[in-house]
């Protein structure tokens, strides 16, 4: 296999979708006796690289029961349509919040558009593909799916979106935490183990109800999160005192800069909060220079104080 695909303990591997770069954004398939679960499917982009992984493994498309979409963001379930019309018994298992944007893909599209330009957008995502409502499963609060011999738990985890869902995997020992567990990109890795930082994007951030999906999915007791964003934690217990210390510090920031009221104070909170994760990734040991951290950050450093903002507006 190559380094795009990565192989863990009970059934579980890591494929990377290939949005953006090569490690930002993974899909994680299932397998337990002949049947096989994705977790997020990256965009439209990405299907083919799901159904190769697939293949390699030996698996048919048949056998896959189940696409498990953590929320509807683009960059989790923009290929949704796409990959179940290459899975004839999956269904799509999606919160009662999210399902009617992916039987109906229009506002998605259109809010993306609005945002990225047509040009940009069709470069991230390519085509939206409308799932089929018969095909759409509501993953309701507690559901139990039944996957070969193992259970997975379906918990609604608000705080990144209030669409967001997160998959208690029992027989791994494991959750898949979508976004609510946060963002660690295995680059960031050093002799001191992970780094994570909170994801707070527009436009559900609530930072009270994101801690309290923390706390819930450490209540659970796993050895691992696996994240979209990217795969695979273990430190669990020191990595969700980060999330909460991060989240309390980027809700400071936005106070201090006002709720972004004019185009000097969004730029002051964005250098404010680059600057704070890589002190904070300075401390840990990583050693990149300047213009590989801005590489890795930018992105998220702006959705996240866009997140802020708009949590600051509502209040």
């Amino acid at each position: 296999m190559s380094e795009q695909v990565r192989h863990f303990d009970h059934g579980i591997t890591a494929i990377d979708t290939q949005y953006v770069r090569p490690g930002l954004d993974a899909s994680h398939l299932i397998v337990d006796e002949g049947r096989a679960a994705f977790v997020d499917t990256g965009s439209s982009h990405s299907v083919p690289h799901l159904l190769a992984a697939l293949a390699g493994m030996g698996l048919e498309p048949a056998q896959v029961d189940y696409v498990l979409l953590t929320h509807v963001h683009l960059d989790h379930a923009g290929g949704a349509g796409q990959l179940m019309q290459a899975l004839p018994n999956a269904r799509a298992v999606i919160h009662p919040r999210g399902a009617r944007h992916l039987v109906d893909p229009a506002k998605l599209i259109a809010g993306s558009m609005a945002v990225y330009g047509e040009r940009k957008f069709r470069e991230l995502y390519g085509e939206i593909v409308p799932i089929p409502e018969s095909r759409v499963l509501i993953a309701e609060e507690g559901m139990r799916l039944q996957l070969g011999g193992r259970e997975l738990l379906l918990v609604h985890t608000p705080g990144h979106a209030l669409h967001h869902y997160c998959i208690v995997d029992d027989t791994a020992q494991a959750v898949f935490s979508g976004d609510t567990f946060g963002i660690s990109y295995r680059e960031f890795d050093t002799a001191q183990g992970e780094f994570i930082f909170p994801t707070t994007t527009p436009v559900h951030f609530d930072p009270e109800a994101l801690h309290a999906s923390i706390d819930r999915l450490l209540g659970f007791q796993p050895r691992a999160m696996y994240l979209t964003h990217y795969s695979r934690v273990t430190s669990l217990p020191r990595l969700a005192a980060d999330l909460h210390a991060d989240i309390d510090a980027f809700v400071a920031m936005g106070w201090r800069h006002g709720g972004g009221g004019d185009a000097g104070a969004v730029a002051a909170f964005r250098a404010e909060m680059f600057g704070y994760l890589c002190e904070r990734l300075r401390r840990h040991g990583a050693t990149m220079n300047e213009t590989r951290l801005h590489e890795l950050l930018d992105m998220d450093v702006d959705l996240n104080v866009q997140g802020v903002e708009v949590w600051m507006q509502r209040q």
